[in-house]
Formats: structure tokens, sequence, C-alpha cells
């Protein structure tokens, strides 16, 4: 029988990657986002090249209501298990100090970072426990581990995946369920467009200089972790390309 992912925040970026790397492995998908025409492309990819089963969930992982609505709707009958669900939306919203921080920003940062990871896992882990096993890989960031200038609120959500993803491993021990933080350094996906609301040059020079990681180097890490023995759980893995150690050091050629 063939096994389930559930994965946040699919429209592109890491999410997506991770769709294809365990779609072309025949793993049957349960892919969320918020823009549907991504989604409905996606699905229709991926059922044609690979020949599994996808179900697309169109929702906002910050709205508690509009989670529960979407995670009922699942059709259970194709998917009778969640194996692994892969907590991968998020998201950086603006760069300034602490002191002319802009609310709207800090609380999409984390409404969606915390509350909507806290929102999906609450709703998916009873499947699991019901199964006795399963596998949660919250996708974090070196932020977890290191603070940067202007980067205040942003790493405090990832400084909050890190103390989630401990939690969740402990609470869920006795349930057979392995719980994976992933944490990315740089890595080229829409993160920076985003984070500077669609100016394109800065966010391009964000990846001036030195090869990032790509969406498909984390995918190819969040698989592994993944695909390990039953009995190996990998709790914490960070990752980054050659010329970045952490959050401060890294080399860059000039341009």
């Amino acid at each position: 029988m063939s096994r389930t992912v559930l994965i946040t925040g699919a429209t592109s970026g890491i999410g997506e990657s991770c769709a294809y790397q365990f779609a072309k492995n025949q793993y049957n998908l349960i892919l969320t986002g918020r823009r549907l025409e991504r989604l409905e492309a996606l699905k229709a990819k991926l059922e044609g090249d690979y020949k599994i089963h996808v179900q697309i969930l169109c929702f906002d992982i910050r709205s508690l209501d509009e989670t529960k609505n979407a995670i009922s709707s699942i059709d259970f009958n194709l998917f009778p298990s969640i194996d692994i669900l892969i907590n991968n939306a998020g998201l950086a919203a603006g760069m300034s100090t602490i002191d002319e921080g802009d609310y709207d920003d800090w609380n999409q940062m984390i409404d969606t970072n915390v509350k909507g990871l806290l929102h999906v896992s609450r709703e998916i882990i009873p499947y699991m426990k019901v199964k006795m096993q399963g596998h949660i890989v919250n996708i974090s960031s070196t932020a977890a581990k290191d603070v940067y200038a202007k980067g205040n609120v942003y790493c405090a959500t990832k400084h909050a995946v890190d103390a989630l993803s401990k939690s969740m491993r402990i609470d869920l021990l006795p349930f057979g369920i392995k719980v994976t933080a992933i944490n990315p350094g740089a890595c080229e996906t829409e993160f920076s467009l985003v984070r500077f609301k669609g100016d394109e040059e800065r966010a391009k020079s964000i990846y001036a200089g030195y090869q990032p990681l790509t969406p498909a180097d984390v995918a190819d890490a969040v698989y592994y972790a993944c695909t390990l023995p039953a009995h190996v759980c990998i709790n914490d893995l960070t990752l980054t390309c050659l010329t970045q150690a952490n959050a401060h050091y890294s080399i860059k050629k000039s341009v």
C-alpha cells in the first residue's frame, strides 16, 4: 500500500520540491496552499507524470476554522493514513530593527510560522496516534539556531519551531511518531521576494556572490530523513551551502 505525505505550502519552493521528490518515489500526496491555480497545476502534473493520487486543499493555515474544515475534507478512503506531515508553510515579512517593526508583519509571521504549524499539527496528529506511527517534519531555519540584525521576530518564530519540534518529539514518543526539524540556511526560493514585498532587485541581491541551497537540496534532506529504518529518527538537521557557516559567517565573491 502506498504511503501518504501531507505538505503545507506546496505551491512553491521547498514545499513544491518535496512534492516532486516524494511523488517520483510513488508516495500519494495531500498538498495545501493558498494559491488554487498553482495547486491545480501541480496536482495535474504529478498525477500525470507519476500515476499517484493527489488531493489539494486550498486554505490559509493561519485560520483555525479553515484548517479544521480542510483537514475534515480529506478523502480517507483514498488516503487511509497520513504517514508523513511536512510543515513547510512559513515566511519572513519585512526586515527592520525591533523599534521600527511593523505590527502587521509581526502578526503575519507569528500566525503563519507558529500558529499555522500548530493548527495543522494538532489536526493531523490524532490520525497518526490511531496508527501508532507517523513522521512530522518541521521546516525551520538556521534562524532557529542564531539570531541576526533586523531578523528579530522572524528569528523568534523559528526558535519557537525549534522548541515545538523538541516538545513534540517528547510528547509523541509513546505513540511511535517521529519528529524532525530541518533547518536550511540560505536557499533561493520566493522567501526573499516575499520578505521584501516584491522587490525583485533586493531579493536577488541576497543570493549574489555565492551558490545558495536550492529547494531540491532541502527536499533531498527531507526525503532522506523520512526514509531511514523505522527505529532511526533524525531529531534535528541543519544544512547550509558550502560558503555559509551560519547566519553570521559566509563568503561572497564580489559581483
